[in-house]
């Protein structure tokens, strides 16, 4: 595409030259003059190309970087990022993060997990392979293995659930379980260690890959749904603004 300069000469078209520029870098990207791991152009570069200032560059480097477009870090160049669910869902983590304050946000997201995790389970149970389910079970046991370490029975609570995700080998899913787990996490990590509480939820999820095992995708939703419903209360009873 022609280099062709983007003015913004007044402050009024600064917005409009952001734009405009945020869209020619984006078609360089999609046509492949700007591959996945390029870096951009230095920010001078870009000045001096489309005769822009360095607010209207850096506007528009950030508008790539909240379409998930590059990877823009401090004191490093943006590079180009190849495009996922994962990075799509990224874009709207701090909207998400925002309808997350107070009690309706957290309960709207926790519902939509239950309604998620609930076909799982029930795809679970009537599809997952002997190999699916023996993974299943030994990131069950690595569950029960770290009842009494917290820091790291978060981490396994997350993988079996992750695995229920994985078992429908869909990537639009697994990004959606990361997304559950990025705007979930600031509530679970600061909820204080529990033993109890700890093994409340293994035993959840032991009722929850018996069910699996045996094929029952009524009781497995049934029981996935109360261990979901336990985490509400959980999480409900450990901040005050909620």
């Amino acid at each position: 595409m022609a280099k062709d300069q983007i003015s913004d000469t007044k402050q009024s078209d600064r917005e409009r030259a952001a734009d405009r520029l945020f869209l020619t870098l984006m078609e360089m990207i999609e046509q492949g003059q700007l591959k996945e791991g390029d870096a951009l152009p230095p920010e001078r570069e870009i000045v001096a190309t489309y005769g822009v200032s360095r607010t209207v560059a850096r506007e528009a480097v950030q508008a790539l970087a909240n379409r998930g477009l590059v990877d823009a870090r401090p004191r490093f160049r943006p590079v180009v990022k190849r495009p996922s669910y994962e990075n799509a869902l990224e874009t709207v983590g701090d909207v998400i993060a925002r309808l997350l304050q107070g009690e309706s946000g957290v309960r709207n997201l926790f519902e939509a997990r239950m309604l998620v995790e609930g076909a799982l389970v029930r795809k679970a149970a009537s599809r997952a392979t002997p190999a699916e389910v023996s993974k299943l079970a030994r990131a069950l046991h690595a569950n029960k293995s770290a009842v009494n370490d917290s820091p790291q029975f978060y981490h396994t609570d997350q993988a079996f659930h992750r695995i229920l995700y994985e078992i429908t080998q869909n990537p639009v899913l697994l990004a959606t379980h990361k997304a559950f787990v990025d705007w979930l996490s600031p509530h679970w990590v600061q909820m204080p260690p529990a033993t109890e509480r700890n093994q409340a939820n293994y035993e959840a999820h032991a009722a929850i890959f018996d069910a699996i095992q045996d094929g029952d995708a009524d009781r497995a939703e049934d029981t996935l749904n109360a261990h979901l419903e336990e985490a509400w209360d959980q999480v409900r009873g450990t901040f005050n603004k909620l």
